[in-house]
């Protein structure tokens, strides 16, 4: 079955078979970012969080772009006129592309980005918090903010030498150039490359294979142990997580359902939710609060 969510003006969000798709939905304009595409991206994955029918997200976008950057009809005032923030809490706007990156960070489902095109500035920042992400051969990428007089946004500064390493983040960044999808390949920053009609069926394919094998519920705790960890100060932070994950899950439905399955060499039909089976195993832990 297919749904379609109608109200969103800039992107197009449909689920079907378990696979929520998320295209930016701006071709005209290179699938440009703006305020409205960051509010309508935020409630989309609220829409994933909030529906257990979904076990996996794509991410793509409309035309031959996958996301220009920002929408630059503002001329120089662009950055500076808050149309790419949210609301002042301080004498600072939040920046909006670190919005919609740390609510990617946050979400219990797992992202794949079909990068089809073009990803400049935003249009590749956005991606990094993607779980996996899959180029077309024909896209290309640039940090190109130092290019632009401004500084990487979105997270950048943390997602990127998580991903790639520091001495090729700081390559990318510095030089503000503009790459090839083989350049991001080589670089780590894409999985793999593929020939643009058949990107959409590789993403699917990834998708299919996690939403009919594994447990949602542990795949939303799967994912945020690792995504957490990478800012753990020892690996006995990783042990506290581990070892709360294991007795909590291991008395669960869905591991008696997983073994038996196993032994009885048939599918698994696990019956775990996440919206309402997800349970606590991050003692401590609290989202820092912007100032």
């Amino acid at each position: 079955m297919a749904s379609v969510a109608p109200n969103y003006s800039e992107i197009i969000y449909q689920v079907e078979d378990g696979i929520a798709t998320i295209t930016l939905n701006r071709p005209e304009k290179l699938n440009a970012f703006t305020h409205v595409m960051m509010t309508e991206l935020i409630d989309a994955f609220d829409q994933v969080d909030a529906d257990d029918n979904v076990r996996a997200v794509i991410v793509t976008g409309a035309g031959r772009a996958f996301c220009a950057g920002a929408d630059l009809a503002a001329g120089g005032d662009t950055f500076s006129d808050g149309k790419l923030s949210t609301e002042a809490s301080s004498k600072f706007r939040r920046d909006g592309g670190g919005t919609v990156t740390l609510r990617m960070f946050k979400c219990n489902k797992p992202i794949i980005g079909a990068l089809n095109g073009a990803g400049v500035g935003i249009g590749v920042t956005m991606t990094l918090p993607m779980d996996i992400r899959i180029a077309a051969d024909t896209a290309k990428f640039g940090f190109v903010f130092t290019r632009r007089g401004i500084v990487p946004e979105a997270c950048t500064s943390w997602f990127l030498p998580r991903i790639v390493g520091i001495q090729q983040a700081q390559e990318w960044v510095f030089t503000g150039r503009v790459f090839s999808a083989a350049e991001a390949l080589a670089g780590g920053l894409v999985r793999s490359i593929h020939p643009a009609d058949e990107l959409m069926n590789v993403a699917r394919g990834l998708a299919r294979e996690i939403a009919d094998n594994a447990a949602p519920v542990s795949v939303a705790l799967s994912r945020q142990m690792m995504w957490r960890m990478l800012g753990a100060s020892h690996p006995m932070e990783a042990h506290r997580v581990d070892s709360r994950g294991i007795q909590i899950r291991g008395r669960s439905e869905d591991v008696r359902e997983g073994v038996t399955s196993f032994l009885e060499k048939r599918p698994a039909q696990f019956t775990g939710k996440v919206s309402t089976d997800l349970p606590d195993i991050f003692p401590g832990w609290e989202e820092p609060e912007f100032f």
